[in-house]
């Protein structure tokens, strides 16, 4: 069984304060089991984005793992923005964490799935 979304996101969001990020919950979704997307906005116009790993993925039925958009590399906001735009559409329980880091550091390590 895996961590209801809304522990999760509180321990991210704690997790990234203490290393010095500042992490905000843009969209609040599903408490127990919305699908969770993390934007590191490196306030220059570009953010990376972090969506769930495939549930096809081993390991993902017990534990949250995240795979890289955009092949890992930073885009435009307004890109990234057209995306979660759309993800909600689709998904309206989902969550949006926004995490400011100019560096790109995201504390997703041991998080990301091998894809």
């Amino acid at each position: 069984m895996r961590l209801k979304s809304e522990i999760w996101v509180k321990a991210y969001v704690r997790r990234s304060s203490v290393d010095g990020r500042q992490a905000y919950v843009v969209r609040h979704g599903d408490d127990d089991a919305g699908a969770i997307y993390i934007r590191i906005n490196r306030l220059d116009g570009t953010s990376y984005l972090f969506g769930p790993a495939p549930a096809s993925l081993s390991g993902t039925e017990t534990d949250r793992r995240w795979t890289a958009s955009f092949k890992g590399l930073a885009r435009p906001d307004a890109e990234v923005d057209g995306v979660l735009e759309r993800e909600v559409r689709t998904d309206p329980d989902l969550w949006i964490i926004e995490v400011e880091s100019r560096d790109g550091a995201h504390g997703l390590e041991g998080w990301l799935a091998d894809i």
